[in-house]
């Protein structure tokens, strides 16, 4: 089968990869479309995401949506030809996290993308079948890959507590960001700002449910001029960039909560402590999602109105290099970008 390899920073190569039958218990996927993450574009550009340096060659890739083409001994349910979101983790589901429902924290997980498992930038993968989650006829490929992003964005909900009626500042609108909108949205979340450098994402916050955007020079004023210099309940950073979650800590109320859900490019990050510590915030780290993809295609079939601009950009597998380029340097009005294996 054909797959696209990392094999350097900023360079892909298309090659052949051998894929077996699927095994007991697990379904052969033909991928057919995969969302360019965040997390690929470090990988991309930096040599790393976070702390977690690349082994090359490696196949990114971990928001994908397929078709059924084999079934291994044992499975039931499924059948050929279903088509489905594909869940890019495999936990062990017997360490001490897994048995206390910390799942996304598997002592022994296995995530596709990472170092030495490969992703789904490729035509074909096995995968167990707990991790083929079947889509709704009317949802196309490209929908079904917004899944993954977007259970990220509600665990983020759920780990913060939000509340009806909360007030809530997302920093940086690109599709984790605006899909945490959508979810806060969902969630009954009163007034939410974004917070966004480039117009392109600030009119999509806009479109998918933020109240108020702004550029990042003048967010917090407005945002403490908004509450009455109060600050907001919670300010989540999907940017993580060199300010930003400091920026956060600003906005953020007295024993208010931040949320840290973008992954920083460098292993450590500079917090003011003190301003932490005088307002008794609670900072909440956020690791993937853990077990909310049911939720949301859920969210996705009831509201497909609503995800629809965030799909802007499609590439075929031979043109992964040009797709990369346009969602790194954030080009051409792009949103989420999905290559085609």
């Amino acid at each position: 089968m054909r797959a696209a390899e990392l094999i350097a920073p900023g360079r892909f190569r298309l090659t052949d990869m051998a894929i077996e039958d699927p095994g007991p218990g697990e379904v052969q996927v033909r991928v057919e479309a995969v969302g360019v993450c965040g997390s690929d574009l470090h990988a991309y550009s930096e040599g790393a995401v976070g702390s977690m340096p690349n082994v090359y060659p490696m196949v990114l890739g971990h928001e994908p949506a397929g078709r059924i083409v084999k079934t291994g001994a044992g499975v039931t349910g499924l059948a050929v030809g279903d088509r489905g979101a594909l869940e890019p983790a495999l936990y062990c589901y017997h360490c001490e996290f897994c048995l206390s429902g910390h799942h996304n924290v598997c002592a022994n997980i296995r995530f596709l993308s990472n170092p030495n498992y490969p992703g789904f930038f490729r035509e074909l993968v096995n995968l167990p079948a707990i991790n083929f989650r079947p889509i709704p006829a009317g949802m196309s490929f490209g929908e079904a890959t917004l899944a993954e992003p977007l259970a990220i964005g509600l665990h983020s909900v759920h780990l913060t507590s939000i509340r009806a009626g909360e007030t809530v500042a997302v920093i940086g609108a690109g599709p984790i960001g605006l899909l945490t909108i959508a979810a806060l949205r969902a969630a009954g979340a009163g007034r939410i700002w974004a917070v966004e450098p480039l117009a392109h994402r600030r009119e999509l916050a806009r479109a998918i449910g933020a109240d108020v955007v702004l550029e990042p020079g003048e967010a917090v004023e407005e945002i403490r001029g908004g509450t009455g210099q109060r600050g907001v309940d919670c300010a989540m950073d999907c940017a993580a960039g060199e300010e930003t979650s400091n920026q956060a800590v600003q906005i953020a109320r007295n024993a208010g909560r931040v949320a840290l859900t973008g992954i920083h490019s460098t292993a450590r990050v500079s917090l003011d402590g003190s301003a932490m510590r005088r307002k008794e915030l609670t900072i909440f780290n956020v690791r993937r999602s853990n077990h909310e993809t049911e939720e949301a295609l859920e969210l996705l079939r009831a509201q497909p109105g609503r995800f629809q601009p965030l799909l802007t950009h499609t590439r075929e597998i031979e043109q992964i290099d040009e797709a990369f380029a346009i969602a790194s340097q954030y080009r051409d009005g792009v949103g989420k970008m999905i290559v085609r294996p």
